[in-house]
């Protein structure tokens, strides 16, 4: 059963007005916070709700999923993120229809995405995708352990030195879910200094973006230091069926 449109435009200033208090507690700018609201698995009409509400970006985590969406709702000038993992024969997909690609987990991808870029002569903004909890489930470069931080390094400056169609902006990040809200926090903080280490190690990138945060637990997120958060239940409610 999907939402009426007025309880998610009501759903939608409730968060907004959550990203606003989260802000305000750590002392940082609201406007300074992008909200990604996914839309994976949602319909059309669900979606244009959100977007007539005021949403501007846009999460999707399988591109052939997400082609219709974007072609019924092109009027409105939106950015579509790729969030989800991207398997390499979808790449061309990629790098066409989305605005960014917030999940790049590894060199290979990353030389597939810039053949295709460079082919269609055009440039994609992208976060590095890393696995901070040490999941087996979850992609990205692992960085559970901040001794091996340093072992990343030869792989990404690989990638910003032979992948100038990819336009990297900073990190995303997909903690362990946990009813712990300190052990959440702790997650966070980790990302944030994950991505403090990369800036120091490659200051000429602009690692300005932080994707983190979900319904569950964006506040947190914030509060850490996400400048992006991806929040789809919290505002569309459940995936229908």
């Amino acid at each position: 059963m999907t939402l009426e449109a007025g309880v998610i435009r009501e759903n939608y200033f409730r968060v907004l007005e959550q990203i606003h208090q989260a802000a305000n507690r750590s002392g940082r700018d609201p406007t300074q916070i992008r909200l990604i609201v996914v839309t994976k698995g949602q319909p059309v009409e669900v979606i244009r709700a959100v977007v007539e509400a005021g949403a501007k970006d846009l999460g999707e985590n399988y591109p052939e999923e997400a082609l219709p969406k974007i072609e019924a709702l092109q009027g409105y000038f939106l950015k579509w993120h790729m969030i989800g993992h991207l398997q390499s024969r979808k790449a061309k997909l990629v790098a066409q229809y989305f605005d960014w690609f917030q999940a790049l987990d590894s060199l290979r991808l990353a030389q597939k995405l810039e053949r295709v870029l460079t082919e269609q002569g055009r440039r994609l903004p992208v976060l590095l995708e890393f696995n901070v909890g040490g999941e087996e489930s979850k992609s990205g470069w692992r960085a559970e352990n901040p001794d091996s931080w340093p072992e990343l390094l030869p792989e990404i400056e690989q990638i910003l030195v032979t992948c100038p169609h990819l336009e990297v902006r900073g990190i995303m990040t997909m903690p362990p879910l946990t009813d712990n809200a300190d052990q959440t926090r702790r997650y966070f903080a980790h990302s944030r200094r994950l991505r403090d280490f990369l800036a120091r190690a490659f200051p000429s990138v602009s690692w300005n973006e932080i994707s983190m945060g979900t319904s569950a637990d964006f506040p947190l997120a914030i509060e850490e230091g996400a400048t992006m958060v991806r929040i789809g239940q919290a505002i569309l409610g459940p995936r229908p069926e």
